[in-house]
C-alpha cells in the first residue's frame, strides 16, 4: 500500500504497483518454473511386518518323536544282536573245521588213525591226539551225521575218523542258532573238509 505524505492512500498508485508485481512474478515463473513448483509431501504408511512366531513343539509331537527314536534304537539293537549271534556261530563252525583239518593232518603225518569226537550232550568236542576239551556255545544246536560204527548213541558221542591215507569215515556237522546255520561236510574218499552257509546251500 502506498501512502501519501498526508497519510491518504493513493488507489491508482496501489493498482499500478500491484500490476507491476504480478508481471514480475510472471517473468520469474517463466524463467525459473522449478523454483515455484509446489510438491506435495508424501506420507509413509506403516506396513505391518509378518512375524512367524515359534510356538515350539506340542506334547503330542514330542511323544511321536520319542516313540520313533525308541523304535530306531530297538531296531539297531536287534540287528547288532543278530549280527553278533551269527558271527559267534561262524566262529564256532570255523573252530571245528580247524580241528578236523588238524586231525586229518595228524593222521597223514603219523600214519595213524585220528578221530574228532563230538559230545552232543555237552556241546563240546575233542581230538584224539589232544587232551583238551573244546567247548561249543550252549545256544548253538549241533547235529552230526557219520558212519553208524562211529556213533555212541547212549553217551551222545559221535566220531569223525581220519585214516593214514587222508581218507575218512565221512560225515556232516551242522551248527544252527536261530535262523543262521553253518554246515561242515567231510568227504569220505579224500577227507577234504568244506564249510558252507546253510542259506547259500538252499
Amino acid at each position: 500500500m502506498v501512502l501519501r505524505r498526508d497519510g491518504v492512500c493513493n488507489p491508482v498508485t496501489y493498482v499500478l504497483k500491484a500490476v507491476e508485481a504480478f508481471k514480475r512474478f510472471g517473468r520469474d515463473y517463466k524463467s525459473r518454473p522449478a523454483a515455484f513448483k509446489v510438491t506435495r509431501q508424501g506420507y509413509l504408511r506403516p506396513v505391518p511386518a509378518l512375524l512367524r512366531l515359534n510356538k515350539g513343539f506340542t506334547l503330542l509331537e514330542l511323544i511321536v518323536v520319542l516313540f520313533i527314536v525308541v523304535l530306531g534304537f530297538s531296531a539297531i539293537g536287534i540287528n547288532i544282536s543278530s549280527g553278533s549271534d551269527s558271527a559267534g556261530l561262524k566262529v564256532a563252525a570255523r573252530d571245528i573245521v580247524s580241528a578236523l583239518r588238524y586231525a586229518r593232518g595228524q593222521a597223514l603225518m603219523s600214519h595213524q588213525e585220528t578221530t574228532l569226537t563230538l559230545d552232543l550232550a555237552n556241546n563240546s568236542y575233542t581230538v584224539s591226539s589232544r587232551g583238551k576239551i573244546y567247548a561249543i556255545p550252549k545256544a548253538v544246536k549241533v547235529t552230526l551225521v557219520t558212519a553208524q560204527s562211529e556213533l555212541k548213541s547212549d553217551e551222545g558221542l559221535g566220531n569223525i575218523r581220519f585214516f593214514a591215507d587222508g581218507s575218512s569215515t565221512g560225515g556232516r556237522v551242522t551248527l544252527t542258532r536261530g535262523a543262521a546255520g553253518w554246515q561242515i561236510d567231510i568227504n569220505w574218499l579224500t577227507g577234504q573238509i568244506e564249510l558252507n552257509d546253510t542259506h547259500a546251500i538252499k
